[in-house]
């Protein structure tokens, strides 16, 4: 099964390939960065906005560039306060040729109040440099959740559970 992937980021592309493992054999996975139109720190709305719109944009990359693929994935992060709390979140959004559409999230996380304006304003990566000061672990490997975690998750796990998410009205006929 030939996938694509928004992005070039290899821990996005690791949590798509452990999710899709889970119901699928023989993928090859090809990541393509792709523009999510929205705002470097997507807020609200514009979470789902950012992974749909990557994924058109990725479909648009894949026909111009006669790429055959069965499905089209992307995940965006972003805050949201959809709940009345602020916390970070990620949102995948699958397609497949017909455009049949699945979206799924990740567990989310809780923003102190401090930091909310931050990273409204700037964008949660820059804020985390801050609060644990350019840690390179924390770029090259689990992300910032993995050190708010203690090592029990990491960015990649939050990747694979926002696709499994997404995937359950593609694995569930009766589901769609």
């Amino acid at each position: 099964m030939k996938v694509l992937v928004a992005t070039k980021n290899q821990g996005k592309i690791e949590g798509a390939r452990r999710a899709l493992g889970h119901y699928f054999d023989n993928i090859e996975i090809e990541g393509i960065p792709v523009e999510s139109n929205v705002g470097e720190q997507p807020v609200n709305n514009e979470i789902y906005n950012g992974a749909k719109n990557r994924v058109k944009n990725l479909k648009r990359y894949a026909k111009e560039n006669n790429i055959e693929a069965e499905l089209y994935l992307s995940i965006e992060s972003g805050i949201s306060n959809a709940l009345g709390r602020w916390m970070i979140t990620n949102i995948a959004v699958i397609e497949d040729n017909s455009n049949f559409e699945s979206y799924g999230t990740s567990p989310s996380f809780p923003v102190p109040d401090k930091l909310v304006e931050d990273i409204i304003n700037t964008d949660l990566s820059q804020v985390m440099n801050k609060i644990f000061e350019n840690d390179e672990e924390r770029h090259n490997k689990g992300g910032g959740i993995q050190l708010l975690t203690h090592n029990e998750i990491s960015r990649i796990d939050l990747t694979e559970m926002a696709f499994i998410m997404a995937l359950t009205k593609f694995i569930n006929e009766n589901w769609r």
